[in-house]
Protein backbone atom coordinates (compact mmCIF):
# COMPACT_ATOMS: atom_id res chain seq x y z
CA UNK A 1 0.00 0.00 0.00
CA UNK A 2 1.05 3.36 -0.69
CA UNK A 3 0.69 6.98 0.96
CA UNK A 4 -2.52 8.39 0.95
CA UNK A 5 -3.05 12.24 0.89
CA UNK A 6 -6.22 14.39 1.89
CA UNK A 7 -6.05 18.23 0.91
CA UNK A 8 -9.55 18.57 1.44
CA UNK A 9 -8.41 21.17 4.88
CA UNK A 10 -7.08 23.17 2.56
CA UNK A 11 -10.12 24.26 0.63
CA UNK A 12 -12.70 27.20 1.62
CA UNK A 13 -15.26 24.47 2.10
CA UNK A 14 -13.77 23.89 5.41
CA UNK A 15 -11.72 26.71 6.86
CA UNK A 16 -13.54 29.81 4.67
CA UNK A 17 -12.63 31.69 1.37
CA UNK A 18 -10.28 33.98 3.69
CA UNK A 19 -8.27 30.97 4.41
CA UNK A 20 -8.67 28.47 2.08
CA UNK A 21 -8.02 27.75 -1.59
CA UNK A 22 -11.28 28.37 -3.87
CA UNK A 23 -11.79 26.04 -6.96
CA UNK A 24 -11.47 29.54 -8.43
CA UNK A 25 -7.82 30.34 -7.66
CA UNK A 26 -6.99 26.78 -8.35
CA UNK A 27 -8.06 27.58 -11.81
CA UNK A 28 -6.54 30.71 -12.06
CA UNK A 29 -3.21 29.35 -11.02
CA UNK A 30 -3.65 26.51 -14.08
CA UNK A 31 -1.31 28.07 -16.49
CA UNK A 32 1.81 28.97 -13.85
CA UNK A 33 1.06 25.33 -12.74
CA UNK A 34 1.52 23.97 -16.24
CA UNK A 35 4.46 25.58 -17.15
CA UNK A 36 6.40 24.66 -13.92
CA UNK A 37 5.11 20.94 -14.26
CA UNK A 38 6.57 21.38 -17.92
CA UNK A 39 9.61 22.97 -17.46
CA UNK A 40 10.77 20.58 -14.51
CA UNK A 41 9.58 17.62 -16.77
CA UNK A 42 11.82 18.58 -19.26
CA UNK A 43 14.90 18.88 -16.75
CA UNK A 44 14.13 16.14 -15.44
CA UNK A 45 14.45 14.33 -19.05
CA UNK A 46 17.97 15.41 -19.62
CA UNK A 47 20.70 13.70 -17.82
CA UNK A 48 23.00 17.09 -17.94
CA UNK A 49 20.77 19.12 -17.03
CA UNK A 50 20.13 17.58 -13.96
CA UNK A 51 23.81 17.51 -12.90
CA UNK A 52 24.33 20.83 -14.16
CA UNK A 53 21.08 22.78 -12.18
CA UNK A 54 21.46 20.27 -9.09
CA UNK A 55 18.48 18.06 -9.95
CA UNK A 56 20.28 14.75 -10.45
CA UNK A 57 18.86 13.68 -6.95
CA UNK A 58 15.46 12.83 -9.27
CA UNK A 59 17.27 10.02 -10.75
CA UNK A 60 18.50 8.29 -7.15
CA UNK A 61 15.86 5.74 -7.04
CA UNK A 62 17.28 4.13 -10.37
CA UNK A 63 20.68 3.48 -8.91
CA UNK A 64 23.04 0.62 -10.26
CA UNK A 65 21.83 -2.59 -8.26
CA UNK A 66 25.14 -3.94 -8.40
CA UNK A 67 26.71 -0.97 -6.29
CA UNK A 68 23.76 -0.92 -3.81
CA UNK A 69 24.50 -4.77 -3.31
CA UNK A 70 27.99 -4.22 -2.30
CA UNK A 71 27.31 -1.63 -0.37
CA UNK A 72 25.01 -3.56 1.19
CA UNK A 73 27.62 -6.30 2.39
CA UNK A 74 29.93 -3.75 3.37
CA UNK A 75 27.95 -1.85 5.43
CA UNK A 76 26.96 -5.56 7.11
CA UNK A 77 30.09 -6.04 7.42
CA UNK A 78 31.00 -3.34 9.65
CA UNK A 79 28.15 -3.94 11.38
CA UNK A 80 29.41 -7.49 12.22
CA UNK A 81 33.06 -5.81 13.51
CA UNK A 82 32.35 -3.02 15.42
CA UNK A 83 30.24 -2.19 18.54
CA UNK A 84 30.03 1.72 17.74
CA UNK A 85 29.53 3.54 14.25
CA UNK A 86 29.97 7.18 14.42
CA UNK A 87 28.78 9.47 11.74
CA UNK A 88 30.23 12.84 11.26
CA UNK A 89 28.26 15.81 9.09
CA UNK A 90 25.95 18.57 9.39
CA UNK A 91 22.49 19.57 7.57
CA UNK A 92 21.90 17.22 4.84
CA UNK A 93 25.08 15.33 5.98
CA UNK A 94 23.18 14.02 9.20
CA UNK A 95 19.47 14.79 9.02
CA UNK A 96 18.57 12.28 6.79
CA UNK A 97 20.60 9.79 8.43
CA UNK A 98 18.98 10.69 11.92
CA UNK A 99 15.43 10.72 10.51
CA UNK A 100 16.18 6.68 8.61
CA UNK A 101 17.71 6.14 11.90
CA UNK A 102 14.52 7.38 13.89
CA UNK A 103 12.02 6.22 11.70
CA UNK A 104 13.30 2.63 10.34
CA UNK A 105 14.84 1.00 13.31
CA UNK A 106 13.33 0.24 17.25
CA UNK A 107 13.28 3.56 19.81
CA UNK A 108 16.22 2.91 22.67
CA UNK A 109 18.07 1.16 19.62
CA UNK A 110 21.27 2.22 21.33
CA UNK A 111 19.79 1.54 25.16
CA UNK A 112 19.09 -2.07 24.58
CA UNK A 113 20.82 -5.20 23.17
CA UNK A 114 17.64 -6.71 22.10
CA UNK A 115 16.47 -3.44 20.14
CA UNK A 116 19.81 -3.22 18.50
CA UNK A 117 19.69 -6.68 17.12
CA UNK A 118 23.17 -7.66 17.08
CA UNK A 119 23.43 -4.30 15.02
CA UNK A 120 26.29 -1.54 16.13
CA UNK A 121 25.54 1.93 18.62
CA UNK A 122 25.05 4.40 15.80
CA UNK A 123 25.74 7.98 17.20
CA UNK A 124 26.09 11.71 15.26
CA UNK A 125 28.63 14.09 15.97
CA UNK A 126 30.04 16.75 13.73
CA UNK A 127 26.85 18.84 13.36
CA UNK A 128 27.29 21.12 15.94
CA UNK A 129 29.82 23.06 17.95
CA UNK A 130 29.12 22.45 21.06
CA UNK A 131 32.31 21.11 22.71
CA UNK A 132 30.20 18.85 25.29
CA UNK A 133 28.97 16.17 23.65
CA UNK A 134 31.69 15.37 21.50
CA UNK A 135 33.78 15.45 24.48
CA UNK A 136 31.72 13.22 26.39
CA UNK A 137 31.15 11.02 23.49
CA UNK A 138 34.29 10.02 22.82
CA UNK A 139 35.35 9.38 26.44
CA UNK A 140 33.23 6.58 26.69
CA UNK A 141 33.71 4.97 23.47
CA UNK A 142 36.54 2.03 22.35
CA UNK A 143 38.51 3.51 19.95
CA UNK A 144 39.50 -0.16 19.27
CA UNK A 145 35.56 -1.30 18.47
CA UNK A 146 34.56 2.15 16.69
CA UNK A 147 33.91 2.96 12.83
CA UNK A 148 33.89 6.55 11.99
CA UNK A 149 31.97 7.56 8.51
CA UNK A 150 32.75 11.45 8.22
CA UNK A 151 30.44 12.90 5.72
CA UNK A 152 31.55 15.94 4.05
CA UNK A 153 31.80 17.39 0.25
CA UNK A 154 34.36 20.01 0.32
CA UNK A 155 36.16 19.05 4.14
CA UNK A 156 35.42 22.52 4.51
CA UNK A 157 32.69 22.89 7.15
CA UNK A 158 33.89 23.98 10.18
CA UNK A 159 31.42 21.49 12.46
CA UNK A 160 32.34 18.45 10.24
CA UNK A 161 35.79 19.25 9.79
CA UNK A 162 37.14 20.05 14.07
CA UNK A 163 35.25 17.00 14.74
CA UNK A 164 36.93 14.75 12.66
CA UNK A 165 40.55 15.70 13.46
CA UNK A 166 39.39 15.49 16.80
CA UNK A 167 38.08 11.78 16.06
CA UNK A 168 40.96 11.13 14.41
CA UNK A 169 43.33 11.93 17.03
CA UNK A 170 41.43 9.74 19.57
CA UNK A 171 41.45 6.81 17.23
CA UNK A 172 45.05 7.27 16.32
CA UNK A 173 45.66 7.13 20.11
CA UNK A 174 43.67 4.48 20.97
CA UNK A 175 43.76 1.64 17.62
CA UNK A 176 47.30 1.77 16.98
CA UNK A 177 49.18 2.56 13.63
CA UNK A 178 46.28 1.10 11.26
CA UNK A 179 43.26 3.23 13.12
CA UNK A 180 42.63 4.69 9.35
CA UNK A 181 41.21 1.05 8.34
CA UNK A 182 38.15 2.35 10.77
CA UNK A 183 37.70 5.37 8.49
CA UNK A 184 35.44 5.69 5.56
CA UNK A 185 34.33 8.87 3.83
CA UNK A 186 31.60 10.07 1.76
CA UNK A 187 32.50 12.74 -0.27
CA UNK A 188 33.36 14.58 -3.45
CA UNK A 189 35.06 12.32 -5.90
CA UNK A 190 37.86 14.69 -7.06
CA UNK A 191 38.58 17.73 -4.91
CA UNK A 192 38.12 19.32 -1.63
CA UNK A 193 40.14 18.53 1.34
CA UNK A 194 38.81 15.50 2.73
CA UNK A 195 39.30 13.84 -0.91
CA UNK A 196 42.97 14.69 -0.31
CA UNK A 197 43.03 13.17 2.79
CA UNK A 198 41.33 9.98 1.43
CA UNK A 199 43.44 9.86 -1.74
CA UNK A 200 46.61 10.22 0.77
CA UNK A 201 45.77 7.58 3.19
CA UNK A 202 44.07 5.27 0.93
CA UNK A 203 47.34 5.41 -1.44
CA UNK A 204 49.54 4.30 1.37
CA UNK A 205 47.69 1.16 2.35
CA UNK A 206 44.24 0.09 0.34
CA UNK A 207 42.25 -0.95 3.57
CA UNK A 208 42.56 3.02 4.65
CA UNK A 209 40.07 5.91 4.88
CA UNK A 210 37.84 3.52 2.04
CA UNK A 211 35.31 6.20 0.51
CA UNK A 212 32.12 6.46 -1.45
CA UNK A 213 31.44 9.29 -3.77
CA UNK A 214 28.88 11.95 -3.23
CA UNK A 215 27.28 11.87 -6.89
CA UNK A 216 27.94 15.30 -8.80
CA UNK A 217 24.62 17.73 -8.90
CA UNK A 218 22.88 16.14 -5.60
CA UNK A 219 22.77 19.02 -3.15
CA UNK A 220 23.29 17.90 0.57
CA UNK A 221 19.06 18.24 1.91
CA UNK A 222 18.21 16.18 -1.79
CA UNK A 223 21.23 13.74 -0.64
CA UNK A 224 19.40 10.98 1.57
CA UNK A 225 19.37 8.49 -1.54
CA UNK A 226 23.37 8.66 -1.82
CA UNK A 227 25.16 9.74 1.33
CA UNK A 228 22.68 7.68 3.44
CA UNK A 229 23.21 4.79 1.31
CA UNK A 230 25.90 3.47 3.80
CA UNK A 231 23.98 4.07 7.22
CA UNK A 232 21.16 2.21 5.76
CA UNK A 233 23.41 -0.91 5.12
CA UNK A 234 24.96 -0.43 8.78
CA UNK A 235 21.76 -0.38 10.72
CA UNK A 236 20.76 -3.70 8.68
CA UNK A 237 17.56 -1.54 6.33
CA UNK A 238 17.42 -2.87 3.14
CA UNK A 239 18.18 -0.14 0.59
CA UNK A 240 16.70 -1.27 -2.61
CA UNK A 241 13.39 -1.15 -0.20
CA UNK A 242 13.97 2.25 0.51
CA UNK A 243 14.43 3.28 -3.19
CA UNK A 244 11.57 1.24 -4.56
CA UNK A 245 9.14 3.25 -2.61
CA UNK A 246 11.00 6.27 -3.46
CA UNK A 247 10.56 4.98 -7.42
CA UNK A 248 7.11 4.39 -6.67
CA UNK A 249 6.57 8.47 -5.72
CA UNK A 250 8.49 9.36 -8.51
CA UNK A 251 6.39 7.87 -10.55
CA UNK A 252 2.86 9.56 -9.19
CA UNK A 253 4.66 12.49 -8.67
CA UNK A 254 5.27 12.83 -12.70
CA UNK A 255 1.70 12.88 -13.95
CA UNK A 256 0.74 16.18 -15.37
CA UNK A 257 -2.97 15.54 -13.73
CA UNK A 258 -2.44 17.77 -10.62
CA UNK A 259 -6.02 15.62 -9.18
CA UNK A 260 -3.27 12.80 -9.65
CA UNK A 261 0.04 13.85 -8.57
CA UNK A 262 0.04 14.64 -4.99
CA UNK A 263 3.30 16.73 -4.52
CA UNK A 264 2.07 18.84 -7.55
CA UNK A 265 -1.02 19.14 -5.81
CA UNK A 266 0.82 19.55 -2.04
CA UNK A 267 3.01 22.16 -3.83
CA UNK A 268 0.30 24.56 -5.58
CA UNK A 269 -2.15 24.88 -3.04
CA UNK A 270 0.52 25.78 -0.44
CA UNK A 271 1.69 28.46 -2.67
CA UNK A 272 -1.91 29.93 -3.46
CA UNK A 273 -2.01 30.05 0.59
CA UNK A 274 1.03 31.48 0.80
CA UNK A 275 1.10 34.17 -1.54
CA UNK A 276 -2.97 34.75 -1.96
CA UNK A 277 -3.54 34.29 2.04
CA UNK A 278 -0.86 34.99 4.10
CA UNK A 279 -0.01 31.51 4.87
CA UNK A 280 3.66 31.97 5.50
CA UNK A 281 3.97 29.22 8.08
CA UNK A 282 4.72 25.13 7.91
CA UNK A 283 4.40 23.14 10.26
CA UNK A 284 4.88 19.16 10.08
CA UNK A 285 3.51 17.54 12.55
CA UNK A 286 4.03 13.65 12.44
CA UNK A 287 1.66 11.71 14.96
CA UNK A 288 4.55 9.24 15.41
CA UNK A 289 7.85 9.72 17.49
CA UNK A 290 9.89 7.90 15.11
CA UNK A 291 8.79 10.67 12.68
CA UNK A 292 10.25 13.60 14.65
CA UNK A 293 13.21 13.49 13.36
CA UNK A 294 11.90 13.32 9.73
CA UNK A 295 10.17 16.35 10.22
CA UNK A 296 13.31 17.54 11.26
CA UNK A 297 15.11 16.46 8.25
CA UNK A 298 12.29 18.73 5.96
CA UNK A 299 13.03 22.06 7.80
CA UNK A 300 15.98 21.98 6.05
CA UNK A 301 14.65 20.69 3.17
CA UNK A 302 11.90 23.34 2.45
CA UNK A 303 13.71 26.16 4.48
CA UNK A 304 17.09 26.10 2.31
CA UNK A 305 15.27 25.60 -0.75
CA UNK A 306 12.75 28.23 -0.38
CA UNK A 307 13.85 30.87 1.55
CA UNK A 308 15.14 33.15 -1.39
CA UNK A 309 16.34 36.65 -1.43
CA UNK A 310 16.33 36.93 -5.26
CA UNK A 311 13.79 35.39 -8.18
CA UNK A 312 15.48 33.29 -10.78
CA UNK A 313 16.62 34.26 -14.03
CA UNK A 314 16.43 31.58 -16.82
CA UNK A 315 19.00 32.47 -19.49
CA UNK A 316 20.23 30.62 -22.57
CA UNK A 317 24.32 30.55 -23.10
CA UNK A 318 25.07 28.37 -26.70
CA UNK A 319 21.38 26.68 -26.24
CA UNK A 320 22.75 25.95 -22.39
CA UNK A 321 19.93 26.58 -19.69
CA UNK A 322 21.74 28.35 -16.96
CA UNK A 323 20.56 30.00 -13.80
CA UNK A 324 21.18 33.53 -12.37
CA UNK A 325 19.89 35.52 -10.32
CA UNK A 326 17.05 38.24 -11.35
CA UNK A 327 16.70 41.63 -10.77
CA UNK A 328 13.54 41.33 -8.05
CA UNK A 329 13.87 40.98 -4.52
CA UNK A 330 11.73 38.58 -3.31
CA UNK A 331 12.70 37.30 0.03
CA UNK A 332 10.38 34.69 -0.23
CA UNK A 333 9.67 31.37 1.22
CA UNK A 334 7.16 29.85 4.22
CA UNK A 335 8.98 29.15 7.64
CA UNK A 336 8.85 26.05 8.73
CA UNK A 337 7.98 24.53 11.84
CA UNK A 338 9.01 20.25 13.08
CA UNK A 339 6.47 19.15 15.63
CA UNK A 340 4.61 15.78 16.87
CA UNK A 341 1.62 14.84 17.83
CA UNK A 342 0.40 14.42 20.16
CA UNK A 343 3.65 15.89 22.57
CA UNK A 344 3.66 19.16 20.95
CA UNK A 345 -0.39 19.75 21.42
CA UNK A 346 0.08 20.62 25.09
CA UNK A 347 2.67 23.46 23.26
CA UNK A 348 2.53 25.05 20.32
CA UNK A 349 -1.14 24.25 19.11
CA UNK A 350 -2.61 26.56 21.71
CA UNK A 351 -0.81 29.28 19.18
CA UNK A 352 -2.21 27.21 16.53
CA UNK A 353 -5.57 27.08 17.51
CA UNK A 354 -5.80 30.97 18.89
CA UNK A 355 -2.81 32.62 17.27
CA UNK A 356 -2.22 34.73 14.19
CA UNK A 357 -4.00 32.48 11.63
CA UNK A 358 -0.46 32.51 9.24
CA UNK A 359 0.14 28.64 9.52
CA UNK A 360 -0.74 25.58 7.52
CA UNK A 361 -0.56 22.31 9.26
CA UNK A 362 0.46 18.99 7.90
CA UNK A 363 -0.22 16.04 10.08
CA UNK A 364 1.42 12.38 9.07
CA UNK A 365 -0.80 9.47 10.06
CA UNK A 366 0.21 5.86 11.25
CA UNK A 367 -2.71 3.43 10.32
CA UNK A 368 -0.75 0.28 11.87
CA UNK A 369 1.99 0.54 14.37
CA UNK A 370 4.72 -2.48 14.56
CA UNK A 371 3.99 -2.73 18.74
CA UNK A 372 0.95 -1.45 20.62
CA UNK A 373 -0.03 -1.53 24.71
CA UNK A 374 -3.67 -1.33 25.81
CA UNK A 375 -4.76 0.40 28.73
CA UNK A 376 -5.58 -2.36 31.53
CA UNK A 377 -9.28 -1.95 32.63
CA UNK A 378 -9.28 1.06 35.07
CA UNK A 379 -12.88 1.07 34.66
CA UNK A 380 -12.77 4.90 33.07
CA UNK A 381 -12.85 5.89 29.25
CA UNK A 382 -9.75 4.78 28.63
CA UNK A 383 -10.06 1.36 29.85
CA UNK A 384 -9.38 -1.58 27.05
CA UNK A 385 -8.11 1.31 24.46
CA UNK A 386 -5.27 0.83 22.38
CA UNK A 387 -2.44 3.71 22.15
CA UNK A 388 -2.63 3.51 18.39
CA UNK A 389 -6.52 3.62 18.68
CA UNK A 390 -5.72 7.17 21.30
CA UNK A 391 -3.17 8.39 18.68
CA UNK A 392 -5.62 8.21 15.64
CA UNK A 393 -8.59 10.03 17.85
CA UNK A 394 -5.87 12.71 19.01
CA UNK A 395 -5.31 13.56 14.82
CA UNK A 396 -8.91 13.29 14.14
CA UNK A 397 -9.61 15.88 16.69
CA UNK A 398 -6.61 17.58 15.87
CA UNK A 399 -7.70 17.89 12.43
CA UNK A 400 -11.21 18.94 13.80
CA UNK A 401 -10.39 21.43 16.15
CA UNK A 402 -8.47 23.53 13.51
CA UNK A 403 -10.99 23.29 10.85
CA UNK A 404 -13.46 24.45 13.46
CA UNK A 405 -11.27 27.55 13.78
CA UNK A 406 -10.87 28.63 9.90
CA UNK A 407 -7.04 27.04 10.33
CA UNK A 408 -5.80 25.11 6.75
CA UNK A 409 -4.72 21.67 7.52
CA UNK A 410 -4.25 18.23 5.06
CA UNK A 411 -3.15 14.85 6.39
CA UNK A 412 -0.46 12.79 5.03
CA UNK A 413 -1.86 8.68 5.92
CA UNK A 414 1.17 6.16 5.71
CA UNK A 415 -0.09 2.23 6.04
CA UNK A 416 2.88 1.97 8.49
CA UNK A 417 6.37 3.24 8.83
CA UNK A 418 8.67 0.63 7.19
CA UNK A 419 11.29 1.12 4.49
CA UNK A 420 8.84 1.34 1.34
CA UNK A 421 6.76 3.68 3.00
CA UNK A 422 9.43 6.35 4.17
CA UNK A 423 11.37 6.48 1.17
CA UNK A 424 8.25 7.01 -0.59
CA UNK A 425 7.43 10.39 1.94
CA UNK A 426 11.13 11.54 1.69
CA UNK A 427 10.94 11.36 -2.00
CA UNK A 428 7.22 13.52 -2.02
CA UNK A 429 8.22 16.08 -0.14
CA UNK A 430 11.70 16.71 -2.50
CA UNK A 431 8.97 16.77 -5.55
CA UNK A 432 6.88 19.01 -3.46
CA UNK A 433 10.13 21.09 -2.97
CA UNK A 434 10.96 20.96 -6.03
CA UNK A 435 7.52 22.30 -7.55
CA UNK A 436 6.71 24.66 -4.98
CA UNK A 437 10.43 26.40 -6.19
CA UNK A 438 9.22 26.53 -9.84
CA UNK A 439 5.75 28.23 -8.89
CA UNK A 440 7.74 30.57 -6.89
CA UNK A 441 10.08 31.34 -9.85
CA UNK A 442 13.64 30.87 -7.69
CA UNK A 443 16.52 28.58 -7.31
CA UNK A 444 15.43 25.99 -4.68
CA UNK A 445 18.63 24.26 -4.97
CA UNK A 446 21.24 26.65 -4.24
CA UNK A 447 21.53 27.80 -0.46
CA UNK A 448 23.74 31.03 -0.88
CA UNK A 449 22.60 32.64 2.49
CA UNK A 450 24.00 29.79 4.32
CA UNK A 451 27.67 30.90 3.33
CA UNK A 452 27.41 34.61 4.96
CA UNK A 453 28.31 32.70 8.40
CA UNK A 454 30.75 30.42 7.78
CA UNK A 455 32.61 33.39 5.68
CA UNK A 456 32.60 35.51 8.72
CA UNK A 457 34.15 32.24 10.90
CA UNK A 458 36.76 32.13 8.21
CA UNK A 459 37.11 35.71 8.38
CA UNK A 460 38.07 35.27 12.05
CA UNK A 461 39.69 32.21 12.22
CA UNK A 462 41.98 33.70 9.28
CA UNK A 463 41.70 30.35 7.24
CA UNK A 464 44.15 30.97 4.57
CA UNK A 465 42.63 31.69 0.80
CA UNK A 466 39.62 33.90 2.00
CA UNK A 467 38.62 36.35 -1.30
CA UNK A 468 39.39 40.06 -0.28
CA UNK A 469 36.09 41.54 -0.93
CA UNK A 470 34.58 38.41 2.02
CA UNK A 471 37.09 40.12 4.41
CA UNK A 472 36.25 43.82 3.31
CA UNK A 473 32.31 43.59 3.44
CA UNK A 474 33.10 42.29 6.96
CA UNK A 475 35.00 45.20 7.66
CA UNK A 476 32.63 47.89 6.35
CA UNK A 477 29.37 45.95 8.32
CA UNK A 478 30.00 45.54 11.90
CA UNK A 479 27.58 44.73 14.07
CA UNK A 480 26.63 47.90 16.15
CA UNK A 481 26.64 47.23 20.16
CA UNK A 482 25.17 50.31 21.76
CA UNK A 483 26.68 50.43 25.93
CA UNK A 484 22.76 51.55 26.93
CA UNK A 485 21.66 48.39 25.16
CA UNK A 486 24.24 46.33 27.11
CA UNK A 487 22.34 45.15 30.47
Amino acid sequence: MSLKFDFNGLFDFNVGKNHGVTERELKDYSKDAQGAFDHLSKLFADKEARIRLSLEWFNLPRQDAKLISEIQKFGADIAKKYENVLFLGIGGSFLGLKAAQDALLSPYHNDFAGARKKRPRVYFEGNNLDPETLSVLLSNLNPKKTFVVCISKSGETSETKAAFEITLNWLKKGAGKNYGRQVFAITDPKSGTLRKKVNEANGKDGLSFRSLPLLEGVGGRFSEFNMGLLHLAIIGIKIKDVLSGAGAMAKRCMKADIKRNPAFMYALLHTILYKEKGMDIAVLMPFSEQLKSTADWYIQLLAESTGKKFERKVIFESGVEKWVNGENILNTGRTPVAARGTNDLHSIQQNNIEGENNKVLTFIKINKFKNDVKVPDTKDFLAGKKYSVLLSVAQEGTEWALTRENRPNCTITMPEINAFSWGELLFFFEMATAYEGELLNINAFNQPGVESYKNYMYYKLKKPGLKPEVAKEIESNSVQKKRKFLL
